[in-house]
């Protein structure tokens, strides 16, 4: 009998597939200015790929007035919005996601994004053919680090945590994956250092979605249901 193969893919969008994360830190670095807060690019840049609201609360002091956060996140939206026609793909994530469309993978993304933004993304992705599904931040009540994301991907590719693998870049992506029970592999993608994410958890990590692609037999998305959680 033909071993099963892994059934779905689930895929971290920002700094996984598309190249945005330093755009996100410069952009949320401006929209703090204009509040009169004052935080290191670095800071920011860590806290990336968490929702808004726990971005903020692990940020900004505890003391703030915390009825302005809204309009923080109504300033970076803005400002990031300028850059939504120029955003590209990385090299080799379209490809890896038609190559995991190709081996009879469900191709789920899982993104913490609004609506408006998570259609921009898969806009400038352009692979419509070789997505099944996708997430954002609005069908859920927590975002990343909690699993609710994951959670979510998993019920639209109609598979059990055991039958899935997370692809993602940052610490939080890891985390969010692991407490939903799915195995993580990290991508460098993001700027997120390989120690950093192995500490997290990720039982693999890639360059970028163009040496997973190159490496995807080998990968966690290339063996057997069931076995996806041995070694890195």
């Amino acid at each position: 009998m033909a071993e099963q193969k892994l059934p779905a893919a689930l895929f971290d969008v920002d700094g996984t597939l598309v190249d945005t994360n330093y755009l996100h830190t410069v952009t949320w670095w401006q929209a703090f200015a204009q509040g009169g807060h004052h935080v290191p690019m670095a800071d920011i840049h860590r806290a990336i790929g968490m929702g808004p609201d726990q971005m903020l609360d692990r940020l900004l002091p505890a003391d703030r007035d915390k009825d302005a956060d809204s309009g923080l996140s109504a300033s970076h939206d803005a400002l990031y919005a300028t850059y939504w026609t120029r955003l590209r793909p990385l090299p080799g994530a379209v490809e890896l996601l038609r190559a995991c469309k190709a081996r009879g993978l469900a191709v789920v993304l899982a993104s913490s994004a609004g609506e408006a933004e998570s259609g921009v993304l898969r806009a400038a992705l352009d692979a419509e053919d070789a997505i099944d599904a996708a997430t954002f931040s609005g069908e859920v009540e927590r975002t990343k680090p909690a699993p609710d994301l994951v959670q979510i991907a998993l019920e639209k590719a109609a598979v059990p945590a055991g039958q899935a693998v997370f692809v993602g870049d940052t610490v939080w992506d890891v985390q969010a994956s692991r407490k939903a029970g799915v195995p993580c592999i990290g991508l460098l993608s993001g700027g997120i250092g390989r120690q950093e994410l192995v500490d997290a958890g990720a039982v693999q990590v890639y360059a970028g979605p163009g040496e997973l692609l190159a490496g995807l037999p080998g990968s966690l998305l290339g063996r057997p249901a069931g076995s996806q959680g041995q070694g890195l």
